[in-house]
């Protein structure tokens, strides 16, 4: 279905609902069996029957996403706002809990659901989740459930989520992915049986997805099968943590000028790289992988204050899971957490694209390189004496490595 199709359709199962009518997205065995709608919570006493009566998830995002007292959360397509009600609870008082969705005949019988329920710690808006009316690092967690299949522009959701989180932030929604891509009979079939197959991803896809979006530390874990190769499964990821008023997120073509000037601003100490002079943009792009590059950014401003990123170490299919890597913070930023912010980042993004062990060379004279990575876990395995000449002297390098403890065991 369109964009407006779907809007329309869901729609009218709302106004089914408000009409008392128990509303289900396909055959209603399956819809019972599968865990949809209500059936996929055990923690519903005290919630008014419009909520109830409105569910049409394929899950339970709000078990998962740990949700702590005080904290913000946005629920993606929230419907009659069952999971909005559930999410509120657990926040508290003093917590916030939006509920945004498409369909103008959810959004009020939403907020009715919401007053009979006595909840008064939640907002419901009107909006896409393609374009979240909400300002960026507004949110500590994202949920949605059974919505991020049915959009068109999936990049564009996952985009406007990692947005509106808050570094640290948390993404973890209910949804329905494919374990492989399906032919167009398998498809259909399973639209039959659980009306909401047709624009679900793939597990690989829903990663990658995520991964170009910024996020890390991502698991999809398969919660129910409901045949040919279609599940629904539960999708967390971790936008990356760094102090206030900074961001982490992947590195862009329009980063250029000021990812160069760093380097070379740290090739000009003399004690970060035998280089002297950082290369062209082409040049360090095309020595680079493309999906292991981050930067460290003022929130406000956009200006770039460090960047990592990471380099194949060999063509060999043996050396597929290791990779080399560089970082780089602004001279006037150093001693503020953003070296480790983009180090830790870049490792978890490594070990979601199946990096076993990421390697470098530091000057021994490189003491607060040295402790940095020390500090995360790598280790030196060994010396490179007088391995070259810089500035006229003989240079020893330490051969640095960190050995994953998830990928590769």
């Amino acid at each position: 279905m369109a964009h407006d199709e779907i809007i329309d359709h869901y729609s009218a199962l709302a106004r089914n609902a408000l009409t008392g009518q128990r509303i289900a997205d396909c055959d209603p065995a399956a819809f019972a069996e599968g865990g949809f709608g209500p059936a996929g919570y055990d923690d519903t006493a005290a919630l008014p029957d419009g909520a109830l009566q409105a569910g049409l998830g394929c899950g339970n995002p709000v078990a998962v996403a740990e949700l702590r007292p005080g904290e913000t959360v946005l629920d993606l397509g929230s419907g009659g706002g069952i999971d909005v009600l559930l999410s509120a609870r657990r926040v508290g008082p003093h917590g916030t809990v939006f509920g945004l969705d498409a369909g103008p005949a959810t959004v009020e019988p939403a907020r009715r659901n919401a007053e009979q329920a006595g909840t008064s710690n939640v907002r419901f808006l009107h909006g896409t989740i393609e374009a979240i009316p909400l300002p960026g690092h507004a949110v500590d967690v994202v949920i949605s459930n059974c919505v991020i299949n049915l959009s068109d522009d999936k990049a564009a959701v996952l985009a406007e989520a990692f947005r509106v989180l808050r570094p640290g932030g948390r993404f973890g929604v209910s949804d329905v992915v494919t374990a492989q891509a399906l032919d167009e009979q398998a498809r259909q079939r399973a639209e039959r049986r659980i009306g909401c197959a047709a624009g679900s991803l793939t597990v690989g896809e829903y990663r990658e997805l995520l991964a170009a979006a910024g996020f890390v530390a991502v698991t999809i874990t398969l919660t129910a099968d409901h045949g040919d190769g279609v599940h629904s499964a539960l999708v967390q990821a971790v936008k990356p943590a760094i102090g206030p008023g900074l961001e982490i997120r992947p590195m862009r073509q329009s980063d250029a000028a000021e990812v160069l000037a760093i380097y070379q601003a740290g090739l000009d100490t003399g004690q970060a790289s035998f280089e002297t002079t950082a290369p062209s943009w082409e040049g360090f792009s095309a020595s680079r992988l493309p999906h292991l590059r981050y930067v460290a950014v003022d929130a406000d401003s956009g200006e770039v204050l460090g960047w990592v990123a990471g380099s194949a170490v060999s063509s060999r299919p043996v050396y597929a899971g290791v990779v080399e890597h560089s970082i780089y913070v602004h001279p006037g930023c150093q001693a503020h957490g953003i070296g480790r912010a983009l180090l830790s980042a870049f490792i978890a993004a490594a070990e979601d694209a199946g990096v076993w062990t990421i390697q470098s060379g530091v000057f021994p004279e490189n003491a607060a390189s040295l402790s940095l990575h020390q500090a995360l876990g790598f280790r030196v395995v060994g010396t490179r004496e007088r391995v070259g000449r810089h500035h006229g002297l003989w240079r020893d390098v330490l051969m640095i490595e960190r050995r994953s403890a998830v990928a590769g065991t």
